[in-house]
């Protein structure tokens, strides 16, 4: 009997209601990264000023201060971390940074539950020493394997196509799971089928309000490419680095990182986190919104009329059924305003829903056809809205065994309406290779089921689609 993956759950339908993103044409398909991932990276903290005992101390303080439980769970060294090759063209780690030497400060990393992270580049390049991959892709790739590393951001990527897919293909032989980062100055056509997130921008985000809209407008434009294993990178997180920015600012790039499926990457030096720092960057609700695992990125949904067109509404679907939307009411002005939100163009029908207030995590109660708040200057009011979809969604309701069949059960829209079972063996496939393997008909009560169709993969996912 094959095995059922336990995103089984995952049982999706495709007609989804509001801010659908598109599947690219091609997706890396490494079954990793099915969520935006979380961590930690040296760059904006350190540049190349770190070494073994303050990544150690660092993954201690990931640990203690409560951010591994968080879902910070990858500690990335970025540049300058190594110091040439040996005779034999190996990678070496600088042995005055690193005198244990790589392999054991993974282990080190990986004994506190966390995960470890490398840079390397896909061209000559590098801030602190000159690293020239070129003709060693798939040694490295290799090496950086045999030590245990779980995440490789590779620079430049956007220059160089062909040696990212030589880095992709060595570390798919290597048989590690290494979830991949591209980094260059913008998004490329070809980079969902090579990497697991890539950046949206060069490296101009800064702890400044106005290189983080910059930052946040470029993400925005390459919203359709993102979903489960594939990210829009918008850049390392500005939080708490060297305190530039109000709480209300920093709450609201937290917020807004989180809506567009963002990995969200500290850049602060965590091993003094400041009380109001932590609360921002574990505030659960919102990184349950960035992590929830239909994987559809948000997007700026309407620009309202007023102050300047600085009032914005941003709309992310969560899960599978349309019910459910994180709203975030943005003013980006330096005056307070209110900004209003309705039902429909959220995709909802008018009449009652259930407003939660994210960051209080409090039910604000049930609000008719439409909600409005007062948002500070630079301010991000978040919250999430449960009703009822303008379109008919189909829904699975249960899965289960019987002997050695899978029965699905499920709902959709009104009497003899027609639908259809699609399997695949990967979350990230863009959906044209997504197979038919059933269709069926709604009854007199709207329900309909799928029996003993588990195929002969190893892994399988459903979807349901309704035309």
């Amino acid at each position: 009997m094959p095995k059922i993956n336990h995103l089984l759950a995952v049982l999706e339908a495709l007609v989804l209601a509001g801010c659908l993103a598109a599947e690219p044409a091609r997706a890396l398909t490494n079954g990793l990264a099915l969520q935006p991932p979380m961590g930690w990276n040296t760059w904006y903290e350190f540049l190349g000023n770190y070494d073994e005992s303050v990544i150690r101390a660092t993954a201690d303080a990931l640990v203690t201060n409560g951010l591994l439980a968080a879902g910070y769970e990858y500690l990335n060294l970025d540049d300058c971390w190594f110091s040439g090759r040996d005779d034999a063209g190996n990678l070496l780690a600088d042995p005055a940074k690193f005198p244990s030497g790589m392999p054991n400060l993974v282990a080190y990393v990986h004994g506190r539950g966390l995960k470890l992270g490398l840079y390397v580049c896909a061209t000559n390049c590098g801030y602190c020493t000159s690293y020239a991959p070129v003709g060693y892709e798939t040694n490295d790739a290799l090496e950086l394997a045999g030590w245990g590393v779980d995440f490789v951001k590779i620079d430049y990527a956007n220059q160089q196509p062909l040696a990212v897919g030589k880095w992709q293909a060595a570390f798919a032989a290597s048989g590690r799971p290494i979830v991949l980062s591209l980094s260059g100055a913008s998004y490329e056509s070809w980079m969902p089928a090579l990497g697991n997130s890539w950046r949206t921008s060069f490296d101009e985000i800064t702890e400044d309000w106005s290189s983080m809209m910059r930052v946040l407008d470029d993400d925005n434009r390459s919203a359709p490419a993102a979903g489960p294993g594939h990210w829009n990178d918008a850049d390392m997180l500005q939080i708490g680095i060297v305190g530039r920015l109000a709480e209300t600012e920093y709450r609201s790039h937290f917020a807004l990182w989180c809506l567009i499926a963002s990995p969200l990457l500290l850049a602060t030096d965590v091993r003094y986190l400041t009380p109001e720092i932590k609360s921002i960057v574990t505030a659960p609700e919102l990184i349950a919104v960035n992590q929830d695992a239909a994987g559809v990125q948000g997007t700026r949904s309407s620009s309202l009329p007023g102050a300047g067109g600085n009032l914005e509404v941003w709309c992310k679907p969560l899960g599978y059924d349309g019910t459910q939307k994180a709203v975030a009411l943005f003013n980006r002005g330096t005056n307070i305003a209110n900004i209003s939100v309705s039902w429909t163009n959220l995709l909802l029908q008018p009449g009652p829903a259930q407003v939660r207030d994210l960051w209080a995590r409090a039910e604000l109660g049930p609000y008719t056809n439409s909600y409005t708040a007062s948002v500070a200057a630079h301010g991000a009011v978040v919250v999430r809205i449960a009703g009822t979809p303008l379109f008919p969604v189909p829904r699975i309701d249960s899965v289960a065994r019987l002997g050695n069949a899978l029965v699905l059960r499920g709902s959709y829209g009104g009497s003899n309406s027609p639908v259809t079972l699609l399997s695949g063996t990967n979350l990230a496939q863009p959906l044209p290779l997504w197979a038919a393997v059933a269709t069926g008909t709604c009854d007199a009560n709207g329900k309909f089921s799928f029996s003993n169709h588990l195929g002969q993969a190893s892994q399988v996912f459903f979807r349901v689609h309704a035309p």
